[in-house]
């Protein structure tokens, strides 16, 4: 009979010993000092969720390439929710293949958008998206992605204040828009003055309670200067601040964001989603956006916008699992996208005149590959 392995049986005493001492810790942390949603047993969705940043690295959507797919686009120009802005084959705009690029991931796929499968996946739930007028681009584009499958008395569009809602009603399913560029506060002073109030949000949040998938974003109108800022002071507090830098001001506003979803959002009900900035290609380098009929091939230098550093900054810090969509670099490509001159039918002499829209996104068109990797992800 074979002598026992003294060393084996040493380690195996050393392990349990080991083990004992660690329950014995987990057993004199206080369940108080940890936010309920994180001492539960049945954590498994979760903890999914909370390493979402982490697990995503293995099929991370933000690096790949365009490729022309002949069988995109996905709806077309008369889906009845577009605005005139967006529909650029309408207005005018003589090509058409900026509908027909897919967004291939490095090493993996994004699943052809199904609408009858992602209504399926959100039945009795309320998805909303929340910013400026670029996720109002996304939230048409999504509308027109699943329109087409509903019967026309089974949908509808309903307003409230600043929230539009697009309603299929034998799915019990609401997209909804809320309209909050700065996602904190602005209003009127006494003196007529614009305040942007960077610790506030309540008046806009208490709309996004009980939304089982909130979809963010907020960066461009942080980043107008001069007459085309929206407010003439800050104010923090009771204090007024008339001269800030304009990332400073952004860090606070998503700060005050942050730890209202930290205080009020469970992530066993609610996923948020935070949408990173959607480039413009209006310098003057190349990057007009006028007559621009083929994607960007390449860039000569990887360009990290300021606004996309502060934003995970101020997600690292955060307690909630927050999933941060990047399309900054992918989007960047696409200067071929945009509306330029197209947003609405005018002659060939009003072009010349008018300014080029290089900020939002003709539909169908990129942000449609934006509502891809949602559908993916969730």
């Amino acid at each position: 009979m074979a002598k026992p392995n003294l060393h084996f049986l040493s380690f195996l005493f050393f392990f349990a010993a080991l083990l004992a001492l660690f329950k014995c810790t987990l057993s004199l942390i206080n369940p108080e000092d940890v936010p309920s949603w994180l001492a539960l047993e049945e954590t498994e969705e979760v903890n999914m969720v909370q390493t979402q940043r982490d697990s995503w690295k293995k099929c991370d959507f933000s690096v790949g390439k365009w490729v022309f797919d002949q069988t995109y686009p996905l709806y077309d120009s008369n889906c009845p929710y577009l605005t005139t802005a967006v529909t650029c084959q309408k207005n005018g705009r003589p090509d058409s293949d900026y509908e027909k690029w897919k967004w291939k991931p490095l090493g993996c796929s994004i699943p052809r958008f199904d609408a009858l499968r992602y209504l399926g996946k959100m039945r009795g739930k309320r998805i909303m998206l929340v910013g400026d007028s670029i996720i109002r681009n996304q939230w048409e584009s999504l509308v027109c992605l699943v329109q087409g499958v509903i019967p026309t008395d089974k949908k509808r569009v309903t307003y409230n204040g600043p929230l539009m809602s697009f309603h299929a009603m034998d799915f019990e399913t609401s997209i909804e828009f809320f309209w909050a560029p700065l996602l904190v506060e602005l209003k009127k002073g006494s003196d007529n003055k614009r305040i942007l109030h960077l610790d506030l949000i309540e008046e806009n949040a208490r709309y996004w309670k009980g939304v089982d998938i909130l979809v963010f974003d907020s960066a461009h109108w942080w980043t107008h200067s001069g007459q085309t800022t929206s407010w003439d002071y800050y104010m923090e507090g009771n204090s007024i601040i008339t001269n800030m830098n304009s990332m400073v001001a952004y860090e606070k506003g998503l700060t005050t964001w942050a730890k209202w979803v930290d205080l009020n959002l469970d992530p066993r009900k609610t996923q948020v989603v935070f949408r990173s900035m959607s480039p413009r290609h209006n310098r003057q380098n190349g990057w007009k956006c006028y007559n621009q009929r083929q994607p960007l091939q390449y860039f000569s230098h990887l360009h990290v916008p300021e606004p996309l550093v502060v934003l995970k900054g101020v997600l690292k810090r955060m307690r909630f699992p927050v999933y941060l969509q990047d399309i900054t670099t992918m989007t960047a490509f696409r200067r071929d996208g945009h509306p330029s001159v197209y947003s609405k039918v005018i002659s060939e002499v009003e072009k010349k005149k008018q300014g080029s829209d290089c900020s939002h996104w003709c539909l169908p068109g990129v942000p449609d590959i934006w509502n891809e990797m949602l559908s993916a992800w969730l």
